[in-house]
């Protein structure tokens, strides 16, 4: 794949091929890796065939290390926002299909969880795939706030052995009901299983992208 340049303002779609899309979800990355990488391409893949167009973008931060720039760590989340803002408001003007959902991978689904709690925004649901509920090994340091503040109904996709929140540890927080998960058969924080496990990551992609297509059908 070619690499994409790519900012908050330059998105790279999927879409539906010979369909009308039921919806469109706008996905950031994750805190170390572009929108080109395997992961990201393969759920964007996914979603396009199941009827959800989907609008990738980069924070500048990592839109900044493919032109030479340094390799600077990401900003906090919430710096971020304000990207994300502008993000969304990139994706309307280029049309969106359906309803509108904001998502991302990792540090990208908790800064669009962040979005969801701006007053009046602009979108019907939030998808965070592999959300990095505390650092790994810290389990009692949970990022719960924008989960528990957020506007809007909450989709998590996320392997059930995931360092950064794995399902045993996510049962005790008590998330309200507007919180919703599905699980990835022994994923990890990209979805996948070891080796001696009868999940497979393609399986495991499949499934996430199934629980997307799914969660973003009664939005419209």
């Amino acid at each position: 794949m070619t690499e994409p340049n790519t900012s908050v303002e330059t998105l790279l779609w999927d879409r539906p091929a010979n369909r009308a899309a039921r919806a469109t979800l706008l996905l950031a990355h994750g805190a170390g890796v572009g929108i080109d990488s395997p992961f990201m391409a393969g759920i964007a893949e996914r979603l396009a065939e199941r009827g959800v167009s989907v609008a990738r973008f980069e924070f500048a931060y990592m839109a900044a290390r493919r032109t030479g720039g340094k390799k600077r760590p990401p900003p906090r989340a919430d710096k971020l926002v304000d990207e994300y803002l502008a993000a969304i408001e990139a994706a309307k003007a280029e049309g969106v299909d359906g309803p509108l959902l904001i998502g991302g991978k990792s540090l990208g689904g908790r800064v669009a969880a962040m979005v969801a709690g701006q007053p009046g925004i602009a979108a019907a649901g939030v998808v965070c795939l592999g959300y990095p509920f505390h650092p790994p090994g810290q389990p009692h340091s949970p990022r719960l706030t924008p989960l528990e503040g957020a506007h809007l109904p909450v989709l998590i996709c996320q392997g059930d052995r995931d360092p950064f929140g794995a399902a045993a540890e996510i049962a005790a927080y008590g998330l309200p009901d507007h919180v919703g998960f599905a699980y990835l058969e022994d994923g990890d924080h990209d979805f996948k299983p070891r080796g001696r496990s009868p999940a497979t990551w393609k399986g495991n992609l499949d499934a996430a992208a199934n629980a997307v297509a799914e969660f973003a059908a009664p939005l419209g």
